[in-house]
């Protein structure tokens, strides 16, 4: 048993746990109920449960040997994990989309920018609306479960710097409490609404696919190839990308983050195509290689401690109220694309997977869709939806 306590000791390391969840993960994803499947975000599910054992039993023994599931360090790792997957996810979206992106930057953008904000208010409202009905529901509680319905860091990041000290612990649970449904019911939204709806997806894909060509213009000059994958534009991007998210807005403390960041910088870069002379062109295969690794990374290091947050903070009263607060922006922000802004299906929902800042369910369409394409709604819905969410939270802390 000593024997078999330091095998077993020394194969769980965090690298033991990422690949075990990612491959019992996408066994999960593949699983169809009636054409519907969490896919990748089935990577997300087993992260959850593992992250809910591992509240239970953090360690155990075997052989004299301690066994961890999750500690301070695990923790940290997680954390790692999950900043390295969201960088490589976003800008692997952005150079995809940065080909065409800013040439079709047209009147429907406008659109999509009024969605970030339509999508957040009405979260923001239900949740005003949610402490009204309720005065047993504090502030910083509500604008925790409005930043985990959104899933948004920086949103959570907001709340905690404008609480005082006693609310932070409040609004860290709400966060937790709300977080798993605000990733899961956005992944199912956008595969069942098309399904409600009785949608043709592949006619659909056609007249999207059609509405969206774009001529862009070959780059005719002589450009330096450093490696043949682009692993040097893809890496340029992200070191790029950390820079625009670091800087912080005066006067409200507020800065775009890794996501945002490395999703502009993705963008600009896929747009111009080259720097000094040098390629910064990479395959569509290879971004849709680092875009599928990126994701399964930040939903295993988003996944493992969101359980665990869980189940110390889980009541039912408050997850029913992340149910709410994850479906009202949803189905306020798909109706007014729908009637209001006559965005097709495949755009309006992009814009709701952006205006909910929801990288999984993204990921979800792209699959559902059948095309990259949608991604160019979620890039320019996204940026708006992060700064909003960000006020959205620090208000609701300071006024009520």
């Amino acid at each position: 048993m000593t024997y078999l306590g330091e095998v077993v000791s020394s194969a769980f390391s965090i690298i033991f746990f990422i690949a075990v969840i990612a491959a019992l993960g996408y066994l999960v994803g593949g699983i169809h109920i009636k054409g519907v499947s969490l896919g990748t975000a089935g990577v997300l599910l087993v992260a959850l449960i593992f992250g809910v054992v591992a509240s239970y039993v953090p360690s155990f023994e075997i052989g004299g040997s301690t066994i961890s599931l999750y500690n301070d360090a695990l923790a940290g790792n997680f954390k790692l994990v999950s900043q390295i997957g969201t960088a490589f996810f976003v800008t692997s979206i952005g150079l995809i989309a940065g080909p065409k992106f800013f040439r079709t930057f047209n009147k429907k953008s406008i659109s999509y920018i009024l969605m970030g904000i339509i999508v957040i208010v009405a979260g923001a409202l239900a949740a005003v609306l949610l402490l009204v009905v309720d005065p047993d529901l504090s502030a910083e509680m509500a604008a925790g479960i409005l930043t985990g319905a959104l899933t948004s860091t920086p949103g959570l990041s907001a709340a905690q710097e404008s609480a005082a000290e006693s609310g932070v612990a409040e609004i860290t649970a709400g966060y937790g409490i709300a977080y798993v449904f605000g990733v899961l019911g956005v992944v199912l939204f956008v595969q069942i609404i098309p399904k409600l709806l009785r949608v043709n997806v592949e006619k659909e894909r056609e007249s999207f696919q059609a509405a969206n060509v774009i001529s862009v213009k070959p780059i005719t000059r002589k450009l330096t190839k450093l490696d043949p994958f682009g692993a040097f534009a893809f890496f340029l991007a992200i070191f790029l990308g950390c820079l625009i998210g670091s800087i912080k807005i005066p006067g409200i403390n507020f800065s775009l983050g890794t996501s945002g960041g490395t999703l502009i910088s993705g963008l600009i870069v896929g747009h111009f195509g080259h720097l000094f002379g040098i390629d910064c062109r990479i395959n569509k295969e290879t971004l849709q290689f680092f875009r599928e690794l990126g994701l399964v990374l930040f939903l295993i290091g988003a996944g493992v401690p969101g359980g665990v947050s869980f189940m110390e903070n889980i009541a039912l009263k408050y997850f029913l109220y992340g149910v709410i607060l994850t479906l009202v922006p949803m189905i306020v922000g798909f109706i007014v694309a729908k009637y209001i802004f006559k965005l097709s299906i495949f755009n309006n929902l992009g814009s709701i997977t952006g205006g909910m800042t929801s990288t999984p369910a993204l990921d979800a369409l792209i699959r559902a869709a059948g095309t990259d394409e949608v991604s160019s709604a979620y890039a320019a819905t996204y940026p708006i939806a992060l700064v909003s969410v960000v006020l959205a939270a620090k208000i609701i802390v300071m006024v009520f």
